[in-house]
């Protein structure tokens, strides 16, 4: 019955979001254009394999290549490793056939929303016990070793039953980044407060340059997050997260609302064009060209756009979004990406051991010294106890924030049931701003959007 709830599942999926055109692909992946398999080789018996299936981003593959050789030569057990920008349509057939790969590393907030279907259909294994696991080729415990809040967010336990299930990975502060250069220049002052963001904005808008632009939509939850955090603080982002009644028509809520649709007004109009997981970069670099001021972003931005031309001068600074009044508190959102074990998955045990060793010393720094596909340095940081001390460079600045007065929000909406008409929280909250900036939705259409939505995702709570 599972396999075929899940199938029913990834179909639909596949028919409307990057799942399209998958059916003409082999469902086992072949080692072919961004794919890549790591297996170890050598006479000796293997203890076993299991297979790890891995996104692409800005950190490249290879260091996932590194990582699955460090745990085979520390444990004995195989890896066949998949890697691809797009792994969703890889590792989609087979999925939907109900073969799984022992491990995936794909976060949330994804365009195809992979993760959240797994979640909202109850199909992820429970892995707390990793934590008290050592690490592979350590004496350490694993849940000694990550930092604390972690695992103990709706991002790691997205039904709120005190287990995890999903393991945090490279952790990064997320703000809204911009020209340090450009102020310098303009002799403009970071904005504290939206009140004076609306200021700047209309100061640019008279030079020829816009507010705001965002890769996708998709980067609004870390942005949307922070900013329940910043106008209600964890109360209201708690109720919020939950779909309570009436949330939106509260004070707080009309308030986070407002200044969204606010926001849309002082966005460069090109960006919903570029806002898909192929011209996304684009519209990064009207901030490396001084076409808009800030972007909703996380640390890696850095290394992704690391052989992207610029402005004169141009220098990354980032901050955590202005505080509702002044005085207020303000918040940068602690974004991190997640690996986790489907339920069906073929050898759970292996698996579990896999992700104890992502917390390993060797793996933490093989990640710490990733390159992007460029070559360029893309380290990816582990939310791991004094690690943050060994960073160099930018790093330092988007690591330090929260030493700089900025509060750390985590946290994100609950799972709900799969209810037909019902899309994901980036689906109907998120998406249709990109019809705002285009003047295609008022803002009444989409707050009403908002509230329906909300009503159904409350209704069908995972409990």
């Amino acid at each position: 019955m599972k396999k075929r709830v899940l199938s029913l599942l990834l179909s639909a999926v596949m028919v409307t979001s990057l799942f399209a055109g998958c059916g003409s692909k082999p469902a086992e992946p072949t080692n072919t254009g961004d794919q890549n398999k790591v297996e170890d080789g050598g006479d000796e018996e293997p203890a076993g394999s299991i297979k790890v299936a891995a996104i692409e981003t800005a950190y490249g593959s290879d260091c996932w290549k590194e990582v699955a050789a460090a745990f085979t030569e520390a444990t004995g057990i195989k890896v066949e490793l998949t890697t691809d920008k797009n792994l969703e349509d890889v590792i989609g057939p087979s999925m939907q056939a109900g073969e799984f790969p022992d491990v995936v590393h794909l976060a949330t907030g994804r365009e195809a929303g992979l993760t959240e279907q797994f979640i909202k259909d109850n199909l992820i294994a429970d892995i707390t016990d990793v934590l008290s696991m050592k690490v592979p080729g350590e004496d350490a415990v694993v849940g000694d070793k990550i930092a604390g809040g972690f695992t103990e967010t709706s991002l790691t336990n997205p039904y709120g039953d005190g287990k995890t299930y999903l393991a945090p990975m490279f952790y990064s502060p997320c703000g809204l980044f911009y020209n340090k250069g450009l102020f310098a220049e303009k002799g403009w002052e970071v904005p504290k407060t939206w009140d004076e963001m609306w200021a700047l904005g209309d100061v640019a808008a008279a030079e020829g340059i816009s507010l705001f632009t965002y890769p996708t939509t998709g980067y609004f939850d870390a942005f949307f997050y922070a900013l329940m955090y910043s106008v209600g603080g964890p109360e209201f982002f708690n109720a919020a997260t939950n779909y309570e009644e009436g949330i939106w028509d509260t004070a707080e809520g009309k308030e986070v609302l407002d200044i969204v649709a606010k926001l849309a007004t002082y966005t460069n109009p090109i960006t919903p064009a570029q806002a898909n997981d192929q011209d996304f970069t684009q519209n990064q670099q009207l901030v490396l060209d001084n076409k808009a001021i800030f972007m909703p972003n996380g640390t890696w931005i850095v290394g992704e756009m690391a052989e992207a031309p610029r402005a004169e001068g141009f220098t990354w600074g980032m901050t955590a979004l202005p505080a509702a009044k002044a005085g207020g508190d303000s918040y940068s959102y602690c974004w991190f990406e997640q690996a986790w074990i489907p339920s069906g998955a073929e050898n759970i045990d292996a698996a579990k051991q896999f992700v104890a060793f992502l917390y390993s010393d060797k793996a933490c720094e093989i990640f710490a010294n990733a390159k992007n596909a460029e070559g360029a340095p893309s380290p990816a940081i582990q939310p791991v106890l004094g690690i943050a001390d060994k960073l160099t460079g930018d790093n330092v600045l988007f690591y330090s924030i929260y030493d700089k007065g900025a509060k750390a929000a985590m946290g994100n909406f609950a799972a709900y049931k799969a209810v037909a008409g019902l899309g994901s929280n980036r689906e109907e909250f998120f998406d249709p701003i990109n019809s705002l900036v285009e003047g295609k939705l008022t803002k009444e259409d989409w707050i009403k959007g908002i509230k329906e939505a909300n009503d159904l995702m409350r209704e069908n709570l995972i409990k």
